[in-house]
């Protein structure tokens, strides 16, 4: 139990976490403005549509009403950019991931779930457990550390979880079937339609996505930031040749996974460090006073 709890909560830099905070709170925005502007339509339809999931019945959340989502809608907006300022962090942080959570609940209980939005979730639900975190911060913390340990193993899960559901609601027709063959005729680009001419090209393709996402705790296995930036590039790559080709990708996913990513470089390589031997030793030798 001692290992499981230090590797749950092996210190992290502290100024990683301030420098993902202000890249999760300012997607908001673009998310609830232009990936998903669609969920504010619910507002203007019957709620007799609305079947709540599970945990909107169990909280008894109010009936998306018009009022009810342009006020959730522009609450959540305000909100996300003022905890990416990193003011009062628990505190609206708690208040976007509440507001978030509503949100996704109104956008999910009309018959479709995606489940791009679990790890980006589980990021704004911890992220505010940290408390104070700043950019100029060099030290670490075991806060820090549960906080993005839980935002890399929802990554995990979330890959994980994927595969599982393939064989469980598509059996084993998923990966021998024509399904990126589908997907290529309905959504398909340029970049993709060459991949219709080539036999077995796509089936093959589908063995190996089941295969990396039931290989997905592989992910936790990364100790060095260098092994880290190699998973964030491959996965983010990923997405981004999925995008290409059949025009589909998980905006808040690929936000998750860059919290894998050593954020608190940027800083150093913007503002280097200057020992103050280093001065001390240039003025002596130029003749100045130390």
């Amino acid at each position: 139990m001692n290992r499981v709890s230090e590797w749950w909560t092996a210190p992290q830099p502290i100024a990683r976490v301030a420098a993902f905070r202000v890249l999760a709170y300012l997607f908001i925005p673009i998310d609830v403005l232009l990936t998903t502007a669609w969920v504010q339509w619910h507002g203007d339809v019957s709620t007799k549509l609305y079947q709540p999931l599970i945990v909107g019945n169990l909280l008894h959340l109010p009936l998306p009403t018009h009022t009810v989502v342009v006020s959730v809608q522009w609450s959540l907006i305000i909100a996300a950019v003022l905890a990416a300022t990193g003011r009062a962090p628990r505190l609206l942080g708690a208040i976007v991931f509440v507001l978030y959570f509503e949100w996704m609940i109104i956008a999910m209980s009309y018959g479709k779930v995606d489940h791009d939005r679990f790890a980006y979730l589980v990021a704004l639900a911890v992220l505010p457990t940290v408390g104070v975190a700043r950019w100029r911060d060099r030290g670490r913390s075991e806060a820090a550390g549960w906080a993005l340990r839980c935002i890399q193993v929802a990554v995990m899960l979330t890959y994980f979880f994927a595969a599982w559901s393939k064989v469980r609601f598509g059996g084993w027709d998923w990966v021998t079937g024509a399904t990126l063959t589908r997907a290529v005729i309905r959504r398909g680009t340029g970049l993709a339609e060459w991949t219709l001419d080539v036999p077995n090209l796509l089936t093959t393709a589908q063995w190996l996505m089941l295969g990396l996402e039931l290989l997905s705790p592989l992910i936790l296995l990364a100790r060095s930031d260098r092994a880290r930036i190699a998973i964030v590039t491959f996965l983010v790559g990923f997405h981004v040749m999925t995008y290409a080709g059949v025009t589909i990708i998980f905006l808040p996913h690929v936000v998750a996974i860059l919290s894998m990513l050593p954020w608190e470089r940027l800083h150093r390589q913007v503002v280097p460090a200057v020992p103050i031997t280093a001065t001390l030793d240039d003025g002596l030798v130029r003749g100045g006073s130390p």
